[in-house]
């Protein structure tokens, strides 16, 4: 019988959807891995819950007096979890000698650091957070090179993408036979509404996912289609891809996760139930295939497919993402950074849902472009961008 290394692992996030996630996964597998480190941005309560079943040898939160409220309620029940605070700690945890796998799950451009790190350290780098290579792509991409990391996308299209691809894809879909990959969108919640209902969609509208649990800021990116933007700049990372090489096909099931379309007129596509624990126990155990907790697919249950083209007009957070891409340097991150300002306003009441767009558009315009070729770059373009829409908040709303 053949023996099973234990696999010590970091989650990045522990405490959002993902994070959660995994964790079950990782629960159901008590002989195959084990937690190493957690951290969580504010959710304190949360993080203590998992630090108290899972036993992590080092926890991290975003402030040092949730650090101080987290090592008292550990020391009351006598768990010697080291508590360690703010950004750097995130890093630390990322690339631990102890650590074989990393779960990349923190949402934003605050997971762009500690997600590098663990590419920088060799890790196996189950990458759920997008925009690490939205932002630092070409980066991301050479430190996974230089290290010798493993790279497993984590996001269900782009994990069906990856399972519908040969062994080794890189150098060009062509090379490979490949003439196009098709990216799925759920449509999000508005897909066929108005563009006058929009108009007056609501935060807890917008966070209402048809198909899948997420957190507030990504399930509004869904409704925008803007995640579907970023992934869009995310696959052309991780496959090789031109943008003009991936085709967004709005699929309302969420069934299929996306496909591969290759010279010979095959198509190629992963098919399963809308959770997110299928893709994570694929990347914990590959090449291997595990358990999850996931129920098979009803054929039956499921009676039909759809698919449509995306509404580009009605959504146009997608093509200005493509546009982001094709034109390249610094401006996905300028991209990136105006969403999150806009995503945030949105959902504090201070913009309204198609301001949104308005504003990521009027950001792009401004011209903070060159090479993103080093990370102080990135961080300047990144930083640039929040000022240019903090400022055009402040006019909108005066």
């Amino acid at each position: 019988m053949t023996s099973i290394t234990m696999q010590r692992v970091t989650v990045l996030g522990s405490t959002g959807s993902i994070g959660t996630s995994t964790l079950d996964v990782i629960a159901r597998h008590p002989d195959r891995y084990q937690v190493h480190a957690l951290t969580a941005h504010t959710s304190k309560e949360a993080l203590l819950n998992q630090c108290l079943r899972f036993r992590p040898a080092v926890a991290v939160l975003d402030s040092e007096d949730d650090a101080h409220w987290l090592r008292t309620e550990l020391g009351r029940a006598r768990q010697p979890t080291k508590v360690m605070v703010g950004p750097q700690a995130l890093c630390d945890v990322a690339r631990d000698a102890h650590v074989d796998i990393v779960m990349a799950a923190i949402v934003g451009a605050a997971g762009l650091l500690p997600s590098l790190a663990a590419a920088e350290a060799g890790k196996r780098v189950l990458l759920a957070n997008k925009e690490a290579l939205v932002m630092g792509g070409a980066l991301f991409m050479q430190a996974v090179a230089r290290s010798g990391a493993t790279l497993l996308p984590i996001d269900s299209e782009h994990n069906a993408i990856f399972q519908c691809l040969p062994p080794e894809h890189r150098g060009g879909l062509a090379r490979h036979g490949i003439s196009q990959l098709l990216l799925t969108a759920s449509g999000g919640p508005f897909r066929t509404w108005s563009e006058a209902a929009i108009a007056q969609v609501t935060p807890e509208q917008a966070c209402a996912h048809p198909n899948w649990s997420m957190g507030r800021k990504i399930s509004v990116d869904s409704a925008t289609l803007m995640n579907k933007g970023l992934e869009l700049i995310e696959a052309c990372w991780l496959f090789d891809a031109r943008p003009d090489q991936i085709q967004v096909v709005v699929h309302p099931q969420s069934v299929i996760h996306s496909m591969a379309a290759y010279q010979d007129g095959s198509v190629l596509a992963q098919m399963g139930n809308p959770d997110m624990r299928t893709p994570i126990a694929y990347g914990l155990a590959w090449p291997e295939r595990i358990h999850a907790g996931v129920e098979a697919l009803d054929l039956f249950q499921v009676a039909r497919l759809d698919f449509e083209a995306a509404d580009e007009a009605r959504f146009p957070c997608l093509p200005l993402a493509r546009e982001a891409m094709r034109i390249g340097g610094l401006s996905p991150v300028v991209l990136n950074a105006a969403n999150e300002v806009a995503v945030e306003a949105f959902l504090n009441h201070r913009l309204d849902f198609l301001g949104i767009g308005q504003l990521v558009e009027e950001v792009l315009s401004l011209s903070i472009n060159g090479p993103a070729d080093c990370l102080e770059s990135i961080l300047w373009a990144d930083q640039r961008a929040r000022q240019r829409a903090d400022g055009w908040l402040e006019r909108w709303s005066a």
